[in-house]
């Protein structure tokens, strides 16, 4: 049987080769072995270096997006890499060419034709953004306006204070305007009289067309698919109106200079939030502020609400847990939880330790918020506080006197702006406001320069619609045609539609055009019923003008430069008001089938009648969301005429004029006798249901 070999016995033999002599008589040990050694040396670093490289790109050893962000860094050329011309640029050898960032070869090879060069030399008169365009969302709560009596909604543009967009869902503040359900009372139709009615469509046609959008709207409600069409209307031109003087590129940018410093200010000055015993505690602190940051809002609150538990006298965790729960409110829209934000918000200044910086932030926090509750008064009270505590602190003052005109207290807003005017002659914040209370006591001339410099100043605050719009109208009031120049910057800003249409509270997308015929509308049959019942309703309207009953009340908007005005309303925020229907059932009784009329919560239906001698200023109405309807009653053959934009009317008796008085509007009553209208507001008719539904009273 045959020994079996080990590999141990192998090798051993395998060592003792023996000698092998070679041709020249040399001998050599091994049999060969140096013969095949530099061989295997190649191979093994060729294999080491395939497997290096594989190793290299399965594992991403090296980071090949930083090696290459390296070497764009020589890239002189702009070609996205680094090769022999840019080689040649770093030695000296060639210049290097000027390229802008993001150009593309075909870009550089362009060449300006005649029509490019008109293009960028032509001034724009009225720039369109795109109507999916959405400004910069802000979480602020719905407007609330309130308008009582004849009192029409011009009046509440007077307000001094950010336009809110509408809130939806349960999260509003509390007591709204609009949130009290009501009912219609039921008027039958007066048997002694013949009524003519129509039958009502089950649906209304609206011709759509080409318009012009806003820029900068309030988004006041989701658009629909008719909203994201492109839209565009030229612009119709004022007669006799100078051109609006240039204005300086700057000024059409969102930040000047002086905004752009007080930013850089505001960065450097970094809040000092920790007291003593916080920094010991700083790192559980930042941990829980990183998932604030992050946006895990219910994960920081449950990490700063240990913290309290835990350090209940650390001011900056109870700070923390009331961001947190502001945060909280919030994303779920809760008023009970933001009430328990505007509470801890109290609680994290009162501790006996809290840092001014803290204090102060906390406290104007919470003023914000009450605010946004619609608890002004609370407000004002915390506020007073914040300046009794900081009394050199001009913008707090700035934003005691915003409190005191929420409350409509113009008298205290004005004495806070005077103390801040007397400390700070230049403070934009406090002559834009100031400016605005004298415009609103009828002191048009004095207004004028405190408007101007307070917008001027571009200080923060400063730039709203309402200041463009009050400024441009005093300057009106003064025959003063600069005022379409401040409606132009307004527009360019984006507060304005257009130079035209003016108004502040507005729905995006809805077809825009001065004035409208019955089919545009979609309206027809309530056209048709109010055409055929004229002598009906004027009848209706004469009996009650009687100078016994008092019925009609003077308008009070200060939009009369002289004359009378009076107006006897039947519907206001899509309710009835009070009794008034009970003087003329029949107009009632057949207004009550068209609830785009008698449920439009942004319009009033009114009689309206003007005597000779009066004299209405260019205005504009507070919304695009309506239109409005005059059917003329008693009109006298000459002098009574209307202006919207730049084209003038005459009313005549059983007829409709439609117009959208979100456009500037002129009346003039020349005639000797008295001018007798009824005026039925309308939602514009491309407000879908969802809409007419959701939008809040004016």
């Amino acid at each position: 049987m045959a020994q079996r070999k080990t590999p141990r016995s192998h090798s051993r033999k395998e060592a003792k080769v023996p000698p092998v002599e070679s041709k020249n008589g040399k001998r050599t040990e091994g049999g060969g072995g140096p013969k095949y050694s530099m061989f295997t040396w190649v191979v093994v670093l060729a294999l080491l270096g395939v497997w290096s490289s594989v190793a290299v790109v399965y594992f991403d050893i090296v980071d090949y997006d930083s090696v290459i962000g390296k070497l764009t860094a020589y890239d002189t050329d702009g070609d996205g890499d680094f090769d022999v011309e840019d080689a040649k640029v770093l030695l000296g050898l060639k210049e290097a060419e000027q390229t802008n960032v993001g150009d593309s070869p075909e870009e550089k090879t362009r060449v300006l034709k005649p029509e490019d060069v008109s293009e960028l030399e032509a001034p724009e008169l009225q720039r369109e953004e795109p109507a999916d365009a959405k400004p910069p969302e802000t979480f602020t709560p719905p407007e609330t306006p309130s308008v009582s009596g004849a009192q029409d909604v011009e009046s509440e543009i007077q307000a001094a204070v950010p336009l809110p967009p509408l809130v939806e869902d349960d999260f509003v503040p509390d007591d709204p305007g609009d949130s009290r359900p009501h009912e219609d009372d039921v008027v039958a139709i007066d048997s002694t009289g013949v009524l003519l009615e129509e039958p009502l469509p089950e649906e209304s046609s609206v011709t759509s067309g080409r318009h012009v959008t806003s820029s900068r709207f309030s988004q006041e409600a989701e658009p629909t698919e008719k909203d994201s069409e492109e839209r565009a209307e030229p612009e119709p031109e004022r007669e006799k109106l100078k051109e609006p003087e240039n204005i300086p590129e700057a000024e059409e940018t969102s930040e000047n200079p002086t905004q752009e410093k007080l930013r850089e200010k505001a960065k450097k000055k970094k809040p000092k939030l920790l007291n003593k015993f916080d920094k010991t505690i700083k790192a559980e602190i930042d941990a829980a502020d990183k998932l604030l940051k992050k946006g895990k809002v219910e994960e920081a609150l449950r990490a700063f609400e240990v913290l309290v538990q835990q350090y209940p006298q650390s001011p900056r965790s109870l700070y923390g847990r009331a961001q947190a729960e502001d945060q909280v409110a919030e994303k779920q829209r809760s008023n009970e939880l933001l009430q328990k934000a505007i509470n801890s918000y109290r609680e994290a200044a009162e501790l006996p330790d809290a840092p001014p910086d803290l204090l102060r932030a906390a406290l104007k926090r919470r003023a914000e918020r009450q605010q946004f509750l619609g608890r002004m008064r609370g407000s004002l009270a915390t506020l007073e506080k914040l300046v009794q505590i900081f009394p050199d602190d001009v913008g707090l003052k700035n934003d005691l006197g915003v409190a005191h005109l929420l409350l409509g207290d113009n008298k205290g807003a004005k004495k806070v702006y005077e103390e801040v005017l007397e400390v700070a002659p230049g403070n934009g914040f406090a002559k834009v406001h100031y400016g605005f209370i004298l415009k609103s006591e009828n002191k048009i001339a004095e207004s004028i320069p405190y408007l101007k410099d307070g917008l001027e100043s571009g200080e923060p605050g400063t730039d709203d619609g309402r200041f463009y719009f009050h400024l441009g109208d005093a300057l009106q009031r003064v025959g003063d045609d600069s005022a379409y120049h401040w409606y132009e910057l307004g527009h360019r800003r984006g507060h304005f539609a257009s130079v035209w249409q003016r108004s502040l509270y507005n729905v995006k997308g809805l077809k825009a055009q001065p004035w409208w015929t019955p089919k545009e509308t979609g309206y027809t049959h309530l056209v048709k019923t109010l055409e055929r019942n004229w002598r009906t309703i004027r009848d209706e309207a004469l009996s009650v003008m009687d100078q016994n009953t008092g019925l009609f009340v003077p308008e009070e908007e200060n939009l009369r430069e002289k004359g009378e005005w009076g107006q006897y309303t039947l519907w206001q925020q899509g309710r009835k008001d009070g009794n008034s229907c009970q003087g003329v059932q029949k107009t009632c009784s057949l207004l009550e089938r068209y609830t785009e009329a008698t449920g439009c919560k942004r319009g009033q239906i009114k009689f309206s009648v003007m005597q000779p001698g009066t004299h209405v200023w260019p205005h504009t109405g507070p919304t695009n969301c309506r239109l409005r309807i005059h059917l003329g009653l008693v009109v006298p053959k000459e002098g009574c005429r209307i202006r919207c934009t730049n084209q003038t009317r005459e009313w005549e008796e059983g007829k409709v004029l439609i117009f959208d008085d979100s456009f500037e509007h002129e009346v003039w009553q020349d005639a000797v006798s008295y001018r007798l209208i009824f005026i039925v507001d309308v939602w514009h008719p491309e407000l879908t249901q969802h809409q007419r539904q959701t939008l809040s009273a004016i």
